[in-house]
């Protein structure tokens, strides 16, 4: 069962963001249903489970440690909340497939919650892909990662 700490959609969904700027993983996750439906559109994640949520914002701390998660706007909908931020970080480990240069990221992104009974049951997140891809200095989209002198 989820730990509901929180009153209302928004301030569910604040509760979460902190969390996540704090890079307290366990912490947001908690703030989930068992089986919360996460998809990650560039990423293409399309899971239910709050392992799904978990392995996504665990490669997010971990590939940036320096993480900055800067809330720009939040439009509350009902049940649904849109958070509009900004991800800012120096990558120290591979990401989304991307090998880790020490590129710094400045990302705006999308996440749309729904909230029920203070519960998260659902997370979506979008961000353009493409300009990741270009902050971590990435020349071919064909061919994101280049191990060990292999183009993979």
């Amino acid at each position: 069962m989820p730990t509901t700490l929180t009153a209302g959609p928004a301030a569910t969904t604040k509760t979460f963001l902190d969390a996540l700027a704090e890079h307290d993983v366990a912490a947001a996750v908690g703030l989930t249903d068992p089986q919360v439906a996460v998809v990650v559109h560039p990423l293409g994640v399309r899971a239910t489970g709050r392992a799904a949520l978990q392995t996504v914002l665990t490669d997010l701390v971990t590939a940036f440690p320096d993480l900055l998660l800067t809330v720009r706007r939040v439009i509350v909908t009902g049940d649904v909340v849109t958070a509009l931020l900004r991800v800012e970080g120096t990558q120290a480990a591979a990401y989304a497939g991307v090998v880790n240069q020490e590129k710094h990221i400045d990302l705006d992104q999308a996440w749309r919650f729904v909230i029920d009974d203070g519960v998260i049951t659902a997370v979506s997140a979008y961000w353009c892909q493409q300009q990741l891809y270009r902050r971590l200095a990435v020349k071919r989209f064909d061919q994101v990662a280049i191990v060990g002198g292999e183009q993979s």
